[in-house]
């Protein structure tokens, strides 16, 4: 066994070859399914004859679907219904294990395996579910992935990925009352920021470490996606070792675990290992930790103030805005702040100039006093006022009001009726958000574009 991290001697030992784009086939050692992200990928092997290669090393749990209150069948979702009926069928062809809600070993796809015993130390687990890190508590790598890559590991039992750095955390000292695994977790979060993993691995080192049991372990391995990070594990120990003695699997089968545990031991990293960066945290410095925004990266101490605004860029907890939300702050006239949002290949219909007698939007003959009230002469429209950028206008800080009581949509399209006297968009397909004929708004009133009605006239905002 090759000396280093932890994570170098599993990535090495369950290496296939490298492939030619520069990434390296590992064997999966244990592949976990649930209902949601394994139909699309059962399809695929359908489509292409394939079938599912390891089928002893495949486990499958319905996770996310299951009723608390009814679980009768068939359910009263429809959807969760054909979900589950899906995976029933796709797990009794392949001849995978299935633990359904009648064998009593059903629940959350990353508990089951610790549960049973088919969680351990130096396997790879992937699984399609981000929180797939969890298992690395036992000493695991364990990835999430997609929906493709759940097509590849059930075809081939391998996958194709890319080695990552490895970053050791180490947590020294004694924790104070109250503060627990997860307040650790968060803490490294908040310092590092929900993108300071990314391209590493997270190694969770210290003495502190240490004397978590195994449920605070893999609070903190579940949270490694959360800091950007692909994997997080801990070394297995004694803590460990325990743990494993009392699961399912090595209750039937004891001579497994004297037989599997010198491995587990060669696995744990070296003391001169290498590390990519280190990071230490003090636990005697550490007060329980609440999260005040929608990040995990938006963490403070339980006595520390609420911030005020949005950490700046490139600090930890920062979110940038969206950038397809094009959204502007306007201040009111209380001194609130209120959100104006545009949104992106919505076409306004364009209000037409008031009409001289009852028109096609109006029901019946016009009356006497609004026959007299309009018999004056009409003064000539004027083209409206353009703002913003470009010879398209776009139309900021007003509200669109449409006159006429019948909506026209591009050629080829359906007319429908507006609602009310508002503005009335479509969302209308790419190909279809810029109408020929329509980029030279306002015309002139004599000179619709493409010989439509007025009241065809649009313009895209």
């Amino acid at each position: 066994m090759s000396s280093g991290t932890l994570y170098d001697k599993v990535w090495d030992r369950h290496k296939v070859t490298t492939l030619p784009n520069g990434q390296d086939q590992l064997f999966v050692g244990l592949h976990l399914i649930h209902e949601v992200t394994s139909p699309q990928a059962f399809g695929m092997l359908q489509e292409r004859g394939l079938e599912v290669a390891r089928p002893d090393l495949t486990h499958a749990t319905v996770d996310h679907i299951v009723p608390t209150a009814n679980q009768d069948r068939p359910y009263s979702d429809d959807a969760a219904e054909n979900m589950m009926a899906e995976l029933e069928q796709n797990v009794r062809d392949a001849g995978i294990e299935f633990s359904d809600p009648t064998t009593g070993e059903q629940g959350i796809v990353h508990v089951i395996g610790p549960e049973q015993g088919i969680t351990q130390p130096g396997k790879t687990i992937v699984c399609g579910d981000s929180h797939t890190s969890t298992h690395g508590a036992f000493g695991a790598l364990a990835f999430g992935i997609g929906t493709s890559q759940i097509r590849d590991v059930l075809a081939t039992q391998t996958i194709a990925m890319e080695k990552q750095k490895v970053r050791k955390i180490e947590v020294t000292g004694e924790l104070d009352e109250g503060v627990e695994a997860k307040d650790i977790i968060l803490e490294i979060i908040r310092r590092l920021g929900t993108e300071g993993g990314v391209g590493y691995v997270y190694e969770y080192a210290g003495e502190t470490i240490e004397n978590l049991d195994m449920e605070g372990r893999m609070s903190i391995c579940n949270m490694s996606i959360e800091g950007g990070a692909r994997a997080g594990y801990v070394n297995p120990d004694e803590t460990t070792y325990e743990w494993m003695k009392e699961t399912d699997y090595f209750q039937e089968h004891p001579e497994k675990f004297e037989e599997l545990k010198p491995y587990w031991e060669s696995i744990r990293s070296d003391a001169d290992a290498e590390y990519d960066d280190v990071v230490e945290i003090d636990a005697g410095d550490l007060d329980p930790v609440v999260t005040w925004g929608t990040t995990p990266g938006q963490g403070i101490g339980i006595d520390d103030p609420i911030p005020a605004r949005r950490p700046p860029r490139g600090q930890a907890g920062h979110r940038p805005a969206r950038p397809e939300a094009h959204a502007r702050r306007t201040r009111s006239d209380d001194g609130g702040l209120r959100h104006r949002r545009r949104l992106p290949g919505l076409v306004y219909q364009r209000p037409p100039a008031r009409p001289a007698t009852g028109g096609p939007h109006r029901q019946g003959p016009a009356s006497p006093r609004r026959r007299a009230r309009v018999r004056r002469p009409r003064q000539p429209a004027r083209p409206a006022r353009r703002r913003g950028r470009g010879a398209q206008g776009h139309l900021r800080g007003r509200r669109l009001r449409v006159a006429q009581r019948r909506l026209f949509d591009v050629s080829g399209h359906e007319r429908r009726p507006a609602r009310g006297r508002r503005g009335v968009c479509l969302l209308l397909e790419p190909e279809l958000r810029r109408p020929p004929g329509l980029q030279g708004w306002p015309h002139r009133p004599d000179e619709p574009p493409d010989g439509r009605r007025r009241g065809d006239q649009r313009e895209s905002l």
